[in-house]
């Protein structure tokens, strides 16, 4: 009892179309894109480097400069603050030693006028 023999057979109109083609979403930008903003961003930040290398040495010009011109200012402070002190001293020396007499205020301890010339 064998059953009648049938050949399997496509469907009408055929079998759907094989997909076989990659179907992948969009993954961002290209690798030249990618490169030309790095690149872009690289010479942009090149850029500010320069422009603050250039400030900072203005800067450091200018400081450089206005110690050159306080120099001389600075100086006459300090003689005038040496002057005074100086004479502070002497009028302090002069107080204290007042009973001694020949006694010079302002003048070196250590001279001697038997070897000054």
């Amino acid at each position: 009892m064998s059953l009648p023999y049938r050949q399997d057979m496509p469907p009408a109109g055929g079998f759907e179309m094989v997909k076989y083609k990659r179907n992948l979403p969009f993954r961002g930008p290209g690798a030249y894109v990618i490169l030309g903003g790095v690149t872009a961003i690289c010479a942009y930040g090149f850029y500010r480097l320069g422009m603050g290398n250039l400030e900072r040495r203005e800067l450091e010009r200018e400081k450089v400069w206005s110690r050159i011109h306080l120099v001389p200012l600075l100086t006459a402070e300090g003689d005038r603050e040496e002057y005074r002190r100086q004479q502070g001293a002497i009028a302090e020396e002069r107080e204290i030693m007042k009973d001694v007499p020949g006694w010079e205020a302002g003048k070196s301890v250590y001279s001697n006028p038997k070897y000054s010339q």
